[in-house]
């Protein structure tokens, strides 16, 4: 809890110096129906900080923790073990800070990190190069359909049915802003990802196509097929990684045709934090690096012959001209960066290998189980670590009723797509290194027990 040691004649004092009558108005853009009107229910109006702090836990103990039940919940963020060196190297002087630690003039060691932290980026997705400067994958995913419209100086990007719906909706609300014009495919509870869907909807107009891999049912697309037909049309194909263990097994999306790749990196040394911070991927063939919005560090040598790291490019609007910038990025999510590159340093390529292998196991350990409930089919015929089970009935119940249980099951595909009453009984489930066969045979047993 923070102490706040404004006072009233404090907070009048400012808000005299910028004409507002009250704290309120500065919220008076958000609509009122969205503002709180009074206090939170629930709350007390004054009590001492003890008191408060003492409630303030009751609440907190409401909340069922993914490390006290058996956790299957992931859908774009993922529990995975992270080695406390990570947390404790990233908590060293020389990298925590308040602000992004990029000025190539107080930072070398930064901006090494950083360089190696593109490197490793690179070579998990397959590119030829890749940036040091994305807040999440939602909005990488927005700036790499940006990037495509510069590329081919078209505005007509088609989404997979596969995509994130937070995503795709992160990209539709930015598309408001620009001229972009986003075609996005209805998902359906079939067990193949939409590649024919996605390869019919590409025409001449088309700038690119995003298809994440794998998709958010957690089946696996043919990207080389989908690149082909992009590319026949003079279109990018950009491809969405949400989970990049996974790429410690299956080959990567720049090897199979994709020509950006973003993701989130949140997976490897950032861990579930309430939503966040999380970190943004971004990696693309090196024709287009003119194009790509963020940082880039390189690597050069200084007038002595002495190896040092630069701020190679930089084409934001705090360098450059406004209408000349890629994009307004202002930070490099810099910790989680920090967090990742050591995370996989420590894994190493053959770590990441092992790693995804024994987050498959698990995913086919728990399918085979759930196989197994009465009631319960699998969508999926491939997948990583997270595959789609149909319910018979809506999964959004099932879901509360498993937590009551003291079970975390899942992500219903209603709570995904809640348009969408077609998608309502599939349950999007998932398992790491983190779930054990107890996990498992508790998740089966309870599963039955709540469907009987």
């Amino acid at each position: 809890m923070r102490y706040l040691p404004l006072t009233p004649a404090d907070r009048a004092e400012m808000l005299g110096v910028i004409g507002a009558a009250s704290v309120d108005d500065l919220f008076i853009d958000v609509p009122a129906e969205a503002r709180l009107s009074g206090p939170i229910a629930g709350l007390p109006a004054h009590a001492s900080e003890m008191a408060v702090e003492r409630h303030m836990a009751s609440l907190a103990a409401k909340n069922l923790s993914a490390g006290t039940a058996p956790f299957f919940i992931g859908a774009g963020a993922y529990r995975h073990h992270v080695p406390a060196s990570v947390d404790h190297l990233i908590q060293r002087g020389e990298f925590l800070t308040a602000y992004t630690p990029y000025q190539p003039e107080i930072a070398q060691g930064t901006l090494q990190v950083l360089f190696e932290f593109q490197t490793q980026v690179a070579r998990l997705f397959g590119t030829d190069i890749a940036n040091a400067s994305m807040y999440d994958g939602s909005t990488a995913c927005w700036e790499a359909i940006l990037m495509a419209s510069r590329v081919t100086r078209k505005v007509r990007a088609v989404l997979s049915s596969g995509l994130h719906p937070h995503y795709a909706e992160v990209v539709r609300t930015m598309a408001k802003f620009t001229e972009d014009e986003i075609v996005s495919l209805k998902p359906e509870l079939v067990a193949e990802a939409d590649d024919a869907a996605v390869i019919a909807a590409i025409d001449d107009k088309t700038s690119c196509v995003v298809v994440q891999y794998p998709d958010v049912m957690g089946r696996i697309p043919d990207l080389a097929a989908i690149a082909d037909a992009a590319h026949a049309k003079g279109a990018l194909l950009i491809a969405v990684v949400t989970e990049p263990v996974a790429l410690g097994m299956i080959e990567a999306p720049g090897a199979l045709g994709a020509d950006i790749v973003v993701g989130e990196g949140q997976s490897i040394g950032v861990g579930l934090q309430f939503g966040g911070p999380y970190l943004g991927l971004f990696g693309c063939r090196e024709k287009f690096v003119r194009q790509m919005p963020g940082r880039l560090c390189g690597q050069t040598v200084d007038a002595e012959g002495k190896r040092g790291f630069v701020l190679t490019l930089s084409t934001r609007e705090q360098h450059i001209r406004r209408e000349k910038a890629t994009s307004n990025i202002c930070t490099n999510s810099g910790l989680c960066a920090l967090a990742f590159s050591i995370h996989l340093t420590l894994l190493g390529g053959e770590g990441l290998a092992q790693l995804a292998a024994v987050n498959h196991d698990k995913a086919q350990a728990l399918i085979e189980r759930l196989a197994k409930v009465p009631g319960v089919t699998v969508l999926n015929q491939a997948y990583f670590n997270e595959a789609t089970v149909v319910l018979p009935r809506d999964a959004r119940e099932v879901v509360r009723d498993l937590a009551d249980r003291k079970v975390l099951g899942g992500v219903s595909l209603g709570r995904l797509f809640p348009e969408d009453s077609d998608l309502h009984n599939g349950l999007l489930v998932t398992a790491t290194e983190t779930v054990t066969d107890e996990d498992i045979e508790t998740f089966a047993r309870e599963l039955e027990g709540v469907l009987a």
